[in-house]
């Protein structure tokens, strides 16, 4: 690798073909071998991410703006810090998790979203056994109603905002005083133009479990359980931020199409994709697929802090203890090893898990057999401290098919179609 700007000089590429397919069907088969106990862990989530004992809400108010102040204060104190030990995570009690700060506070976070890998390969049965929903642009986070406080948290740990809802347990209500065993838990994005929270999953409903459950059942219950409630009604005063439900629909083309073209309340930014019989997995997972393209996202190609495409592809990659560099996954796709000129110059601000950028030059990426051999990379910088991980192999295969041979929706309706059109798509 050298430190210098490679760019691309109009290569002949094909489609990548990746080992997707195979990775799907490996996670259904994980999921149905085994379950955790998952009760535990979101009563452990929930202490996490309401960490108020306040008796009003206006106390619970000033008490998360101490807490931000604070995680503030940690993040800049961590900019140094030692990589989290994801084992340590496993050892960490209700009572622990509730003093946890800074780092270990955003690791924490960071690894309680089923995260969507992107969709390199159109899957097998894809009408039979998939969803698609419009994938609203926003910040992802965690909504937990309890005790009276509802509070949400971005990907990072950061809290977002505590304010009163419709949500059980999630204003202070007699029920939310007496009963501690009442929470929810969901998976939302919030949509800053409107300032609407849009549920795309739910993983605890009053304190039962849903994690467990395949997305068609967690799917029936956000539609029912949330119209049973009025935190789908317009803000008031005990009601501050309103939900909306992103529709999901069956794969079939009329499904497709509303998810596709259809008219939103939001700025779409793709489609995502969910099989119906996938758990809420922890991590990235094959069982989500998120897809883009010009017409469904503003930015179906990643931009630069401007906002404007690099004319060469940049990725995200972990450095590694053995002097490598890899992608987040797991386990991670090394492509690359820094060179010994690299390392000795810059030796004292190296450590393993410090996250690198780098751009894809001339050459491109090599797959055999599904899986990247070689890639032509050249080193950039580090990557923004903000930044909570590498990229996965999934988004650096899609982002590069996006500029040289992209999946298209056509690509997709043919792998829904199994006759001839019986009606015509206006895409």
């Amino acid at each position: 690798m050298a430190d210098r700007i490679a760019k691309p000089e109009g290569r002949v590429h094909k489609r990548i073909i990746s080992d997707q397919q195979k990775r799907l069907d490996i996670a259904l088969q994980r999921q149905s071998q085994g379950r955790r106990d998952l009760q535990f862990h979101a009563r452990q989530l929930v202490s996490l991410a309401v960490p108020l004992t306040s008796s009003s809400l206006f106390e619970a108010q000033d008490a998360v703006r101490v807490y931000q102040n604070q995680e503030l204060e940690d993040f800049k104190a961590d900019a140094d810090y030692t990589q989290f030990d994801a084992e340590e995570e496993n050892e960490v009690s209700m009572l622990q998790a509730t003093k946890l700060k800074g780092i270990k506070a955003r690791e924490w976070f960071k690894q309680q979203y089923m995260l969507p890998e992107w969709m390199v390969d159109v899957p097998n049965r894809l009408r039979e056994d998939w969803y698609v929903m419009a994938r609203p642009a926003g910040e992802r986070c965690l909504v937990v109603s309890s005790n009276g406080a509802t509070v949400s948290r971005l990907r990072n740990g950061r809290i977002l905002h505590c304010f009163p809802s419709a949500l059980p347990s999630g204003a202070r209500t007699r029920e939310a005083v007496t009963s501690s065993r009442v929470f929810c838990i969901l998976d939302c994005v919030f949509h800053k133009p409107n300032s609407i929270y849009y549920v795309i999953d739910m993983m605890c409903w009053r304190g039962y479990s849903l994690y467990d459950c395949n997305y068609e059942f967690r799917h029936f219950w956000i539609k029912s359980k949330l119209e049973e409630t009025g935190v789908l009604a317009p803000p008031s005063r005990w009601h501050h931020y309103q939900f909306k439900i992103v529709p999901a629909f069956e794969c079939d083309k009329a499904g497709l199409k509303e998810a596709y073209n259809g008219i939103v309340p939001f700025e779409r930014d793709g489609c995502l994709f969910l099989n119906r019989h996938a758990h809420y997995v922890l991590g990235v997972t094959p069982l989500a697929l998120l897809w883009k393209d010009p017409a469904s996202s503003r930015y179906h190609i990643d931009t630069d802090s401007k906002g404007n495409v690099p004319a060469y592809q940049q990725i995200v990659l972990e450095y590694q203890e053995d002097e490598t560099v890899a992608t987040c996954d797991d386990p991670k796709v090394v492509l690359g090893r820094m060179p010994q000129e690299f390392l000795r110059q810059n030796n004292q601000h190296l450590r393993p898990g410090l996250l690198l950028k780098f751009s894809i030059g001339d050459q491109g990426l090599s797959v055999v057999n599904g899986k990247p051999v070689t890639a032509d990379i050249h080193y950039q910088g580090v990557a923004n401290r903000y930044r909570a991980s590498a990229d996965t192999m999934s988004k650096v295969l899609f982002q590069f098919s996006a500029r040289h041979c992209p999946l298209t929706i056509s690509h997709i309706l043919a792998a829904i179609e199994t006759s001839n059109d019986d009606f015509e798509m206006d895409f």
